[in-house]
């Protein structure tokens, strides 16, 4: 289960798009903040993704993903350009294929080849029609079919797929996707034939009937989903605070425990890791800040900025095991009292809480604070400034989970 956010210019405070991600998996599953440099490549080369090889392209962006350990793809993750993706698993009435591109595949090539957010769903689509989706999505050989948000600072997109067929919508002010298919109608694009099939395969009776969301889905969805469903509950945050989304409201739309979880604390299901953009047009610098670690409300978001070569990142290639060593084990180890039922009093966990929040409050500000003299210094000393930033953001995130 996951939550992606996304609230266009015109629905934020600052005047600028603000993308959300919580990543749910198995909670014993590291999820890495990993980098991937601008590359070049010649025309014979071939990219080894997680499940199969497909043919590379000749130039890759800069990417900053958040990685499941052992998988080539991402849950959710930026590029250079200010692309950002993220992914959600969705069941539907197509069959699954046993092997082709992950999800999670397809959003890093989408992030990886993509300057702009069209660019980017176009990618992926293709990408889609030409080698498919399929393959085991965990450890435990889970497989399912995939919707993501793709935004940059201008616009966004709902992408929607069931096996090798796709929806998209255009997003409107704002757009929230959880785990259940949500696009109306036919949408504002398709693949060509989509509304054949479903009449073959007796989804809908013929093309005033078709309606994407409630015939694809395997099982029932409501017109409407309530307020204490997931769906319900991050679509109405989104409405109830239009023209005051902020970084920092995000990232509490994700530590949300009530009306219902969107910050995951189940036993084996958790919110692995977490992503807020804030993604800005023209020369300035878009902001992406990352937990790496898993539970968001017992997690700093760190923030980063490309270049971000000199920032604490991993190399993004597959790991075949858990480095004990990585911050990510070592917060989930750490919080290992903290995590059963989050409603419930706990001083202690309060008592680490109050740390997290202070830290984080003053990265926020410092951030706050040095957006505001972006146009008046140079490059240079933002990017030296925020490096500084990003540095303290990670050296107090792992100095309060030292015993």
């Amino acid at each position: 289960m996951c939550d992606t956010y996304v609230a266009l210019s015109n629905y934020t405070k600052d005047g600028n798009v603000i993308f959300g991600k919580n990543s749910d998996r198995l909670g014993a599953e590291a999820q890495l903040i990993t980098h991937a440099p601008q590359m070049r490549y010649s025309k014979e080369d071939i990219l080894e993704c997680t499940h199969i090889n497909i043919p590379q392209v000749t130039e890759t962006a800069a990417v900053l993903l958040s990685q499941p350990y052992w998988m080539w793809g991402a849950e959710i993750g930026a590029n250079e350009y200010s692309v950002v993706i993220g992914n959600e698993a969705i069941a539907t009435k197509e069959p699954l294929n046993e092997i082709g591109l992950l999800g999670m595949d397809l959003l890093r090539l989408g992030l990886e080849r993509g300057k702009t957010a069209k660019e980017a769903l176009e990618i992926i689509i293709k990408l889609l029609e030409t080698h498919g989706q399929g393959g085991a999505h965990n450890k435990k050989g889970l497989n399912y079919h995939n919707s993501m948000i793709i935004a940059d600072p201008e616009e966004a997109y709902v992408l929607e797929t069931a096996g090798k067929w796709w929806i998209v919508e255009n997003v409107q002010d704002f757009r929230s996707i959880s785990n259940n298919i949500s696009i109306r109608g036919k949408g504002d694009m398709r693949r060509e034939g989509i509304v054949q099939h479903a009449i073959e395969q007796n989804y809908c009776t013929d093309d005033d009937d078709f309606d994407f969301k409630m015939i694809f889905s395997s099982s029932q969805l409501p017109d409407v989903f309530p307020l204490d469903s997931r769906d319900g509950c991050s679509l109405n945050q989104l409405v109830n605070n239009r023209g005051n989304i902020t970084p920092e409201m995000m990232m509490n739309f994700l530590r949300t425990h009530d009306p219902v979880r969107i910050c995951m604390h189940q036993r084996n299901d958790q919110s692995t890791s977490s992503q807020v953009s804030e993604l800005k047009q023209g020369n300035l610098h878009s902001v992406h800040w990352l937990t790496g670690s898993t539970i968001p409300c017992l997690s700093v978001f760190k923030p980063h900025v490309f270049p971000i070569e000199e920032n604490k990142i991993i190399k993004a290639t597959k790991y075949p095991e858990i480095d004990p060593n990585w911050f990510w084990a070592k917060h989930a180890e750490f919080i290992t009292p903290f995590k059963k039922k989050p409603n419930i009093e706990n001083a202690e966990r309060e008592k680490y809480y109050k740390k997290l929040r202070k830290i984080e409050e003053k990265l926020i500000n410092e951030v706050k604070q040095l957006d505001l003299k972006e146009t008046s210094i140079s490059s240079e000393e933002y990017l030296k400034t925020m490096r500084a930033i990003n540095e303290t953001a990670w050296h107090k995130s792992i100095s309060v989970i030292t015993i």
